[in-house]
């Protein structure tokens, strides 16, 4: 087992507290019938609650002497890989399925990206991320970010419990929260997303400034369109991008529409 210790450069902390793992499970939901993606399953604590729920456990863990660790165990009904999440191909998993993971900090918002905008998405993510990112992933008007937006346009977010940093193997720095992500089966609005996207992302670019000011330069677009698309989308183009919601930012985008393919 000490070939097994947490390594700080793939940011493994491992949940040991019993009731958590059961926790994390139960809000997975699973049957007999189902199939579940746990990402990072280190020495397979909450493996094996996972396996005692779903009809397969497909395990994804980057670090190879903890996959040969649990490819000992021999543990009926789960399949190892030995990869990187963020190249794994999400279309190898059977549809429909679910994922559980246990993240590293580090990986959180590359990770949300990759569930939401694939081809093949998970229909529920039960997520164990630092409590800060969480908490963004379910932020209102007023703290929204792209990771937020993201993660609302594609999915139904709700927050879950705090995990404290004692429950940890090694203990991190900061308290974990779980996150529960409920795939959107239709699209909140008719429209281009990666349009769309385009629009926040410059909106979002540089975070102190006003929307004229971020849209005119990223656009490089005059800022009396700015003023007008802003008007037209009934928003003050002195704002800043944080404020906006979803609903906002697609009217904002019908408006700036005719400039985004032409400059972006």
């Amino acid at each position: 087992m000490d070939n097994n210790l947490p390594k700080k450069s793939l940011g493994q902390h491992w949940l040991r507290d019993e009731a958590s793992l059961e926790y994390i499970t139960a809000l997975a939901n699973l049957n007999s019938s189902e199939t579940v993606l746990e990402v990072g399953p280190g020495l397979g604590l909450l493996t094996k609650q996972l396996i005692n729920k779903a009809g397969q456990v497909i395990a994804i863990e980057i670090d190879q002497r903890l996959t040969k660790y649990l490819t000992s165990q021999k543990l009926n009904k789960l399949k190892l890989i030995n990869q990187d999440i963020l190249k794994f191909d999400l279309n190898q998993s059977p549809h429909p399925y679910k994922i559980v993971a246990n993240l590293p900090y580090y990986l959180s918002g590359q990770f949300i990206r990759l569930i939401s905008e694939t081809t093949n998405p998970p229909d529920l993510a039960v997520l164990l991320l630092q409590k800060e990112v969480a908490d963004k992933l379910a932020a209102s008007p007023g703290d929204m970010s792209v990771l937020a937006f993201t993660a609302q346009i594609y999915w139904q977010v709700s927050l879950g419990k705090i995990m404290p940093a004692s429950y940890f193997d090694p203990v991190p720095k900061v308290d974990s929260r779980v996150v529960v992500l409920n795939r959107r089966h239709q699209a909140m609005f008719d429209l281009d997303y990666s349009a769309l996207f385009r629009i926040v992302k410059i909106g979002f670019a540089q975070k102190r400034k006003t929307l004229l000011n971020s849209l005119s330069s990223g656009l490089r677009i005059d800022k009396e369109l700015v003023i007008k698309a802003c008007q037209q989308a009934g928003i003050e183009h002195s704002l800043r991008a944080q404020v906006l919601s979803l609903e906002d930012w697609t009217r904002l985008y019908e408006s700036l529409k005719p400039f985004v393919d032409k400059n972006t």
